[in-house]
C-alpha cells in the first residue's frame, strides 16, 4: 500500500471511530426522558421501489437523506400481505390468527391490549391520522359497509386525537371523520392535508410525550390519482424493469410504475415536511421516527398485480427507525429479518415501557441500541385464507412460510411449494423446491417454519376451518374454488 492509500485509509479509519464515539457519548450524555413516537405509515409501498434501497429511477430525497440517520432494515417483512391483518399485527404485537383479522373488514377485537392504550397508560397523548382499516362490518353486512362510517369512539383502540376514515382510495378531496364523528373533508390530495394536521399535533403536544399515528392511503392503487406535478416528474418509457416483468406486460408495467412512482415522491415531499416541522419544534432528538408500510405491490412482477402473494415484492417493506437519543443519528444497515408483530414490542423497548405479556413479537431494541444485527433467523409469513384480488377462483391458496436474510421457504396445504435463494436469484425467477441437491436446505427451512407455527399455535387448517372458528362469511363469491366452479358452470 503506498503512503496516499495509507494516509487516506488511516483518515477514513479515525473518522469511523470519531463518529461511534461520538454517538456513544451522546447516548452516555442524555438524560432518559419519554420519547414521542411518530409512526408514518404507507400502504402497499414495496420495499423495491425506494431510492436508498437501490432503485433509481423513483425520486425520494428525503427518505434517502432519513436513512442516511436511522437503522435501516433491509429485510422488513409483513406477517401477512395485505391491509387489514398487518394493522391488526402492528397494533397488538399478535399474529393474525391470534387476534382474528385475516381477513379484511372484519372487527378486530374491542378489548385487546394495543400500542395506544400501552402508551397511555403511561402518559402519553396519543394521536391517529388517517386510513385506519379495523372497525370492520358485522357478520352479514355488505362486505364494505363500514368503510365510510365513523368509527365508533369505544373502538379506537386507545387513540385519542382522531381524525380518520376507515377505508377510501380516494385520494383527493377525500372525507373523514373527527373525535366527535363529524365528517368532515382534507383539502386536495389527503396525504398533504393529513401530513399538514399531523404537524399541528406535533406542535400542539411537543412539551410533553405523545404517539402520533400518521397513516397513508398511497401508493396504493388507483395508481392514476398522483397529484399532476408528481405526475410529469415521471416519463413512463424511461422506467426500468424487474427482470421478472413478463415482456407481454411490460408497457403496462412502466405505465403502472411511472403512476406509482409520482405517488411515492409525492408521500416523500410529505416526509421531509413532517421532519422539517419536527426539527422546528426542537424535538428531533427524543423522537422515534418510524416511516414503513404495510405491504409491497407485485406491480407486474410475475405477471400480477397487487399483494397476498409470497414474493418478495409482495411481503418486503420498507422500515427506517429514526431515533438520535439512543440510536445516534448514523445509518445502521440491518439485514436480519424483522416481522410485523416485532414493532410494537421493539418501539416499547426503545420507550423503556413494560411489553405485554400479550405480545407475541420479539423486542429487537437491544440490538438496535448495541449497533448489532437482530439475531434472527426467520420472519414468518402466511396466508390463512385467500380473498378479493387474490381469492380461490384468481389462484390464491392458502399457506405458510418464512423468510430469511437469504431463502424464501414456503408451503401450502399440500406440501412444499416454493424454494428461493434470494441473494443468487433476487428476482425469484427459479424455484428450487424440488431440486434433490436442495433437500437438506429444504428440511432445515421446513423445521424453523414447523417451529414458529407451533410457537405460535397454528395448525394450518385450509381456510374453511379458520373462517368457522372466528364465525365470519367470505365476501361475495370468495369462498368458491377452481374446481366447484367448473362443477357450476358446465
Amino acid at each position: 500500500m503506498n503512503f496516499n492509500k495509507l494516509l487516506i485509509f488511516n483518515c477514513i479509519l479515525l473518522f469511523s471511530v470519531a463518529c461511534k464515539q461520538e454517538v456513544e457519548e451522546t447516548k452516555k450524555e442524555k438524560p432518559s426522558v419519554a420519547p414521542n413516537v411518530v409512526f408514518v405509515l404507507a400502504d402497499q409501498w414495496r420495499a423495491q421501489s425506494i431510492g436508498y434501497l437501490g432503485n433509481e429511477d423513483v425520486i425520494t430525497p428525503n427518505l434517502d437523506s432519513l436513512a442516511m440517520e436511522s437503522a435501516v432494515f433491509h429485510n422488513a417483512v409483513t406477517v401477512m400481505a395485505v391491509c387489514a391483518p398487518w394493522r391488526g399485527s402492528f397494533i397488538s404485537g399478535q399474529y393474525p390468527l391470534t387476534h382474528g383479522v385475516f381477513y379484511n373488514d372484519k372487527p378486530f377485537p374491542t378489548e385487546a391490549n394495543t400500542i395506544a392504550k400501552i402508551y397511555k397508560k403511561a402518559g402519553y397523548q396519543t394521536g391517529y391520522i388517517g386510513k385506519w382499516h379495523l372497525n370492520g362490518h358485522k357478520r352479514g353486512e355488505e362486505p364494505f359497509s363500514a368503510r365510510n362510517k365513523p368509527v365508533p369512539k369505544e373502538r379506537r383502540q386507545g387513540f385519542d386525537y382522531w381524525k380518520v376514515r376507515e377505508v377510501t382510495h380516494n385520494y383527493n378531496d377525500s372525507f373523514y371523520f373527527d373525535e366527535e364523528n363529524q365528517k368532515q373533508f382534507w383539502e386536495g390530495y389527503d396525504a398533504f392535508s393529513q401530513t399538514d394536521s399531523a404537524i399541528s399535533y406535533i406542535n400542539k403536544n411537543k412539551d410533553n410525550p405523545f404517539l402520533l399515528v400518521l397513516s397513508w392511503g398511497p401508493p396504493h392503487d388507483p395508481y392514476h390519482t398522483a397529484p399532476e406535478a408528481y405526475k410529469k416528474m415521471y416519463d413512463a418509457s424511461k422506467i426500468s424493469l424487474r427482470p421478472n416483468v413478463p415482456e407481454a406486460f411490460a408497457d403496462s408495467a412502466r405505465n403502472v410504475l411511472a403512476n406509482y412512482y409520482a405517488h411515492c415522491t409525492a408521500l416523500d415531499h410529505s416526509v421531509g415536511e413532517l421532519l422539517a416541522a419536527i426539527d422546528e419544534a426542537g424535538i428531533a432528538d427524543n423522537t422515534i421516527f418510524v416511516f414503513t408500510s404495510e405491504h409491497g405491490d407485485m406491480l407486474m412482477s410475475k405477471g400480477a398485480l397487487k399483494k397476498q402473494r409470497p414474493y418478495d415484492e409482495s411481503i418486503k417493506v420498507p422500515l427506517l427507525i429514526r431515533y438520535p437519543d439512543k440510536l445516534g443519528k448514523v445509518a445502521h444497515q440491518i439485514y436480519d429479518p424483522i416481522n410485523t408483530p416485532d414493532l410494537l414490542p421493539t418501539l416499547l423497548g426503545l420507550s423503556d415501557l413494560g411489553i405485554p405479556e400479550t405480545v407475541e413479537g420479539t423486542d429487537f431494541s437491544k440490538p438496535l441500541i448495541d449497533g448489532d444485527e437482530l439475531g434472527n433467523e426467520a420472519a414468518l409469513i402466511m396466508l390463512p385464507v385467500p380473498f378479493h384480488e387474490w381469492k380461490f377462483l384468481n389462484g390464491g391458496r392458502e399457506f405458510r412460510g418464512v423468510r430469511t436474510k437469504k431463502y424464501t421457504y414456503v408451503k401450502d396445504l399440500l406440501g412444499p411449494w416454493l424454494l428461493y435463494d434470494n441473494e443468487l436469484d433476487p428476482y425469484q425467477m427459479h424455484n428450487l423446491v424440488d431440486l434433490p441437491q436442495f433437500t437438506q436446505l429444504r428440511n432445515h427451512l421446513d423445521g424453523v417454519l414447523m417451529a414458529k407455527l407451533k410457537a405460535t399455535n397454528d395448525e394450518f387448517l385450509p381456510a374453511d376451518k379458520y373462517m368457522t372458528k372466528w364465525k365470519y362469511l367470505y365476501d361475495r363469491n370468495d369462498s368458491i374454488r377452481k374446481e366447484n366452479y367448473l362443477e357450476l358452470n358446465r
